[in-house]
């Protein structure tokens, strides 16, 4: 009986895998990006990438682990809605209010510790940020909203 059972489970992951997860596609080439348009000191841009750009940029980075049911369609759905929420490959198509209300929303949710999400930094130690980091961050969205109000 343990062994049908078993069996039956082996046979649901295996079908699971033929499920598509509809990834949003990657891009690499994206003129209208904040850190190919923006003086963005290095420290800040390599906090952006290691930890913001997987969900929040076209040019997402998916793990062995994105093509594997159940998971590959928990990250499909947490790209798309980061993208949706904000995406920085897109920055320069923004209005300037929806760019100062970018920045506020990143400071907020960064200093919340609710960015980035609370499970992604177990698999992706370069978003493991430090208080000095997180601080960082929120100095620079602070600053740089300033600039865009110049």
């Amino acid at each position: 009986m343990a062994k049908k059972i078993l069996l039956g489970l082996v046979a649901v992951l295996l079908l699971m895998q033929l499920v598509p997860a509809n990834r949003p596609p990657v891009k690499q080439d994206n003129p209208a990006d904040l850190l190919a348009n923006n003086s963005v000191p290095e420290a800040v841009a390599q906090i952006l990438r290691g930890a913001c750009y997987d969900c929040h940029s076209n040019e997402t980075r998916y793990p062995w682990y994105a093509y594997v049911a159940p998971v590959k369609w928990l990250v499909a759905d947490h790209v798309e809605e980061g993208r949706e929420h904000l995406n920085f490959s897109d920055w320069q198509a923004m209005d300037i209010g929806d760019q100062l209300e970018a920045l506020d929303e990143l400071a907020e949710e960064v200093e919340e510790g609710e960015m980035p999400l609370q499970g992604y930094p177990l698999v992706h130690p370069e978003a493991r940020l430090s208080e000095e980091q997180r601080q960082l961050l929120i100095d620079w969205a602070g600053q740089f909203a300033d600039q865009l109000l110049e």
